[in-house]
């Protein structure tokens, strides 16, 4: 992509509104415009990341053997009625009346619609186990919206929906998903940590927030630092066979929200110098539930006796466009964003500081050619711009790997590479340079 046909409005100055790193770098990054209070449009750049982050989350779902589907955003307040949460959501939910005075809301969560469906389709245990997600966007109409995306009121989430037969299905559901959130947010370049935390109006009596450690973050949160060294679960990991071995590596290390947090246990477990007390970003949250919606939905099976019963479900949430912010809180300096390969709008950025110059622009047209020939994704800034500037726009955007193309490295037959997460840098030949970068 040449940058002279790109949309980037990246903006000199800190903008005042923003309060956090994240919040002030997405806008001064030209992802985001804000549109109304705690909602945004995701321009060329920002949407890229999003992109990137829900594809990542997509693949570890479908590892886990969940099935994708879409749900819309709005949804019948009848169902939510028959469930009991219509009233006591509360103001956070966005409730519409359309032309025929039917009563809908703009979807905060989907438990009902999901057990709605389950039980128009799904009659025997035969058929179980299940678990459906979607990627869709979300409103919960926050009273004072703030952070940019980390605390907006649309916002993308991945929610996925377990239907088992029993508990001991129902948690062996909850275990995969608490696997494949592991993976999930290890391939983004995050160590996110699962905390014992409250069910909320989710409701349910077991659910784990998976938190990033940031000073930003609005919980606050105790472990112990032993947790920060736990190993990820490999690619080949077995969903299917016994996953308690992993969880209970995971759970019995203290980790706790500041809302079920054990004062006198975090003291009698936790030696003094591993006692961890800061503040995270919740990136994801799983809860079982038990038969909390299929009681009072009537979410009934016919078990392996033909006898009805009401299944056991799980919920399981991501936050997509949170995860955006989370990143950069965790992956920055002073000169702009550092992302992880994985989920960088793309992976190299070619500057020509010469424009113009015959042998630098004809370099850097055939390092773009070549590198795209690769697969990868290049930003090839070929404006007019000053050097300076050149390199502040590519810190500030965070794209991995710099590739500086002058007259003075080609008249020795180099170019100079930048690696953006530490700064190291290196003159290669063309041809070094292209491999280096496409691996």
């Amino acid at each position: 992509m040449r940058l002279s046909r790109f949309f980037l409005p990246i903006l000199k100055e800190n903008p005042k509104e923003a309060e956090i790193v994240s919040h002030r770098l997405m806008l001064r990054a030209g992802m985001i415009r804000q549109e109304a209070a705690g909602i945004y449009a995701w321009l060329p750049l920002g949407f890229k990341v999003l992109q990137k982050i829900e594809q990542i989350v997509r693949e570890e779902q479908n590892r886990a053997g969940a099935l994708e589907l879409l749900m819309p955003t709005l949804q019948l307040a009848d169902l939510w009625r028959e469930s009991g949460r219509y009233d006591a959501y509360g103001p956070e939910m966005l409730r519409i009346t359309d032309r025929h005075k039917r009563e809908l809301l703009y979807g905060p969560t989907n438990e009902e619609m999901i057990t709605e469906i389950f039980r128009a389709y799904v009659k025997s245990y035969k058929s179980l186990p299940l678990n459906l997600y979607h990627i869709q966007w979300k409103f919960r109409d926050e009273q004072r919206p703030r952070f940019g995306v980390m605390r907006g009121r649309e916002f993308l989430m991945k929610d996925a929906y377990s239907f088992d037969l029993d508990e001991a299905g129902a948690r062996r559901a909850y275990n995969k998903m608490f696997v494949a959130y592991l993976r999930t947010f290890a391939r983004m370049g995050l160590k996110a940590i699962p905390m014992r935390a409250e069910t909320g109006p989710i409701g349910g009596d077991l659910s784990h927030e998976f938190i990033v450690l940031a000073e930003t973050g609005e919980s606050g949160v105790f472990c112990n630092s032993d947790v920060l060294d736990l190993p990820i679960p490999p690619d080949d990991v077995d969903y299917d066979g016994d996953l308690t071995p992993i969880i209970k590596q995971w759970t019995s290390v203290y980790a706790a929200t500041e809302d079920v947090h054990d004062a006198a246990r975090f003291e009698r477990e936790v030696p003094s110098e591993k006692r961890v007390n800061t503040r995270g970003i919740e990136v994801g949250q799983i809860f079982y539930f038990g038969t909390k919606y299929s009681d009072t939905m009537k979410a009934l099976v016919a078990g392996p006796d033909g006898a009805e019963v009401p299944i056991h479900g799980g919920s399981y949430g991501v936050g997509v466009s949170r995860l955006v912010g989370a990143i950069i809180e965790a992956c920055h300096d002073d000169a702009g964003i550092k992302w992880p390969e994985a989920v960088a709008p793309f992976k190299a950025a070619i500057l020509n500081l010469k424009q113009g110059d015959a042998a630098v622009d004809a370099a850097c047209e055939k390092l773009h050619a070549d590198l795209r020939a690769k697969g990868v994704d290049v930003l090839y800034d070929d404006t007019d711009q000053r050097a300076g500037a050149k390199f502040a726009a590519a810190d500030l955007i965070g794209v991995p790997w710099q590739i500086l193309v002058g007259p003075k490295g080609l008249a020795e037959g180099k170019v100079e590479i930048k690696r953006r997460s530490d700064g190291a840098r290196e003159n290669l030949t063309l041809d070094d340079a292209l491999v280096k970068i496409a691996g």
